[in-house]
């Protein structure tokens, strides 16, 4: 051992497991404190480190407990301590190994134990730079491909500060940007305790870098449950270097829209509980022959038509009501589905009713089925494309579906349908599904609608013969609405982006985060109550998403209610308080590398502190976060100063909100 390392030693180590060490310290160090060449260093401080030395490298411990024996107790009376004499002790738990020599890295994980007796030194401030890896915050930038970049001289964040250390002071907690932003990342904690705060710290951080490069690149798309992140956020557009935009979903055609034609078919089947064996295959039929009816000037538009019309017109006349009854059906269904070559007055001449019977059945079979007649043999329904198509043909469609199929023989298939078609109503007058409920007159047009809105919503602008990035961050309001509009809402989008991007070209280079609030709500553990159960979706995207540069920021105070795979696929984690047995379970089942001693923390941790882990940095560390300016619209309420005031006093709130006004650069969208 070298001569600076004897001058540093604080103890020896008298006790050697596999998980655990004891360090007895040397006489003389009261309060567990050390006067070192250097400075005084708080050894004993819970969560400092010690370096004891082993071969040609250092094995760095934590420390998690302290405590005092007293060796002359047996000839003193009980309650009589001599603090002097007495024994100080560390328990420590190792952690990682550090190179002695040279700038080598921190790595976790011990691989060479140390002997008996050997010294334990407290750490310098150069050995804790290269276990943090605090050195070289920003690094030179680069050109597109690797070229050179404009300015010469601009620079780029390797790591990212989030807070101060509460172990080691002056130290800034930071993480390595390609580790936390390229892997999903949980912010967990109770209420209050400061997710959103640590939240919008991080991206102010991230968009308040002062010189050139700016993080043009980064999209943040933000599902905002609780209307917080606009105070925090929309000021970083301030300076024009980063683009915020909002948009508010709040149930009415005013507001944010997502046009019904972007769902797809596993999502019309869950949006009206389709069953599988009866309803889905009408449904899907249904959903072909809207976006059919659609395509003004379809070639086999009417001959669909024709061929559906023929098949139902016959099927009624084969079965055993009356004449009178025949009628009336076939006259119902053509002033609903009529074309040119087969409609009321065409039809009437055969059908007219004449002493109890129909004039000429057999001219109407020969005029529908006979050799010039509409049935198309082998005919292939079309199927569902996401086309414009207007909301209420869809359920003129199902009729028509289900005409179809009685048409076939199948007699009970009406009935089998009637709860989808039921559901199918209510969509067509609930207030807060208004959002979801175009027509195809007021559509921006028909092929590019889709790509356009999800150009929108990642804040791409078209440029030149390309795309450019204009906003950085998108805020999708949707405070207003409730958790079954949620669920709809962000399993739609998040599907969309998803397939977007695996189907980009090249892929993995137009990197997505999804910050999700409140996830619990919509991201659950346990199925669903709501028709759309959109924790399927993320988890399909916390599995598979990292291939295609799709990433998760799930913010919860209810880890134990959160789904499991998605809470399992998180690489970092920023932990604040968390009391609840259920949760702390959760985070130690999901989280087995962490010692007991590091989760013992998170009861106790005040407001704006929390502990972050993960693959981000070397090793779990306590911070307190740094001071979110301006806040989000998260504060705690000021009890005391609501309460006790003057009589006669106004109060301060206001019955039915003002509805917002939409965002200028989603006025296209808003109107399709």
């Amino acid at each position: 051992m070298s001569h600076d390392d004897r001058k540093r030693a604080v103890g020896k180590v008298v006790s050697v497991a596999a998980d655990r060490f004891v360090v007895e310290m040397h006489a003389g160090t009261d309060n567990f404190t050390v006067v070192g060449f250097d400075d005084v260093h708080y050894v004993a401080r819970l969560g400092s480190f010690l370096m004891i030395p082993a071969q040609s490298e250092y094995v760095v411990a934590e420390v998690v407990g302290l405590r005092e024996r007293d060796f002359t107790s047996n000839s003193r009376t009980e309650g009589e301590l001599d603090k002097a004499g007495s024994a100080k002790f560390l328990d420590l738990v190792p952690v990682g190994m550090l190179p002695r020599q040279g700038g080598g890295k921190f790595r976790f994980g011990v691989s060479v134990f140390p002997s008996l007796y050997a010294d334990a030194l407290y750490a310098l401030d150069s050995e804790l730079d290269r276990i943090f890896e605090t050195d070289a915050a920003v690094v030179p930038a680069v050109g597109q491909g690797g070229g050179p970049c404009a300015p010469a001289d601009a620079t780029r964040l390797r790591v990212l500060g989030i807070g101060q250390s509460v172990i080691f002071e002056d130290y800034a907690v930071k993480v390595r940007l390609d580790d936390f932003f390229g892997g999903h990342v949980a912010v967990l904690g109770n209420t209050g305790s400061g997710k959103s705060c640590t939240i919008a710290a991080i991206l102010q951080a991230l968009f308040e870098k002062p010189d050139e490069h700016h993080a043009r690149g980064a999209t943040f798309v933000v599902f905002d449950v609780n209307c917080e992140y606009r105070e925090a956020l929309e000021p970083l557009a301030a300076e024009g270097s980063i683009g915020v935009d909002r948009v508010v979903l709040d149930g009415t055609v005013d507001g944010f829209r997502l046009p019904h034609w972007f769902l797809d078919l596993s999502e019309w089947e869950l949006l009206l509980q389709a069953s599988e064996r009866t309803q889905v295959p009408i449904l899907r039929m249904a959903l072909g022959l809207s976006t059919m009816f659609s395509q003004a000037g379809a070639a086999d538009l009417n001959g669909v038509k024709n061929h559906i019309l023929a098949k139902c017109i016959t099927q009624i006349m084969r079965d055993d009501s009356s004449s009178p009854s025949k009628h009336d059906r076939i006259l119902g269904i053509l002033q609903r589905f009529q074309t040119q070559q087969i409609n009321p007055k065409i039809v009437q001449k055969f059908i007219r009713i004449d002493f109890g019977k129909m004039v000429d059945v057999q001219g109407l079979d020969a005029f529908l089925v006979g050799e010039n007649g509409f049935v198309i043999d082998d005919l292939r329904l079309p199927d569902y494309e996401n086309i414009p198509f207007d909301f209420g043909e869809l359920g003129d469609a199902i009729d028509l579906a289900i005409l179809y199929e009685e048409a076939h023989g199948n007699r009970q298939i009406r009935d089998y349908c009637s709860q989808m078609v039921t559901r199918f109503k209510s969509l067509e007058e609930r207030r807060e599904y208004a959002f979801l409920r175009h027509e195809v007159k007021t559509a921006a047009g028909p092929g590019e609608s889709q790509l356009d809105f999800l150009a929108r919503i990642l804040g791409l602008a078209p440029h030149s013969d390309g795309l450019t990035k204009a906003r950085q961050i998108v805020i999708v309001d949707m405070n207003v609405v409730e958790d079954e509009v949620v669920e709809l809402v962000s399993a739609v989008l998040a599907r969309m982006v998803f397939r977007l991007l695996r189907q980009a070209d090249p892929r993995n280079r137009f990197p997505v985060h999804l910050l999700l609030e409140e996830a619990h709500r919509y991201v659950a553990s346990t199925p669903s109550r709501y028709a759309i159960d959109a924790a399927k979706v993320f988890e399909r995207i916390a599995k598979e998403g990292r291939k295609y540069g799709m990433f998760l920021l799930v913010a919860s105070q209810r880890p134990s209610e959160l789904s499991k795979t998605v809470l399992s696929q998180c690489s970092n984690f920023v932990v604040h308080r968390i009391q609840n047995p259920d949760d702390l379970s959760q985070i130690r089942q999901m989280t087995p590398f962490i010692s007991d001693a590091v989760l013992k923390r998170l009861p106790s941790l005040p407001k704006q502190h929390a502990l972050v882990f993960g693959t981000s940095v070397n090793l779990p560390t306590t911070f307190r976060v740094r001071d979110a300016n301006p806040r989000p619209w998260s504060d705690d309420t000021k009890i005391v100063d609501l309460w006790f005031h003057e009589e006669g006093r106004r109060a301060d709130i206001r019955l039915g909100p003002p509805r917002p006004e939409p965002s200028p650069a989603f006025d296209d969208e808003i109107e399709c």
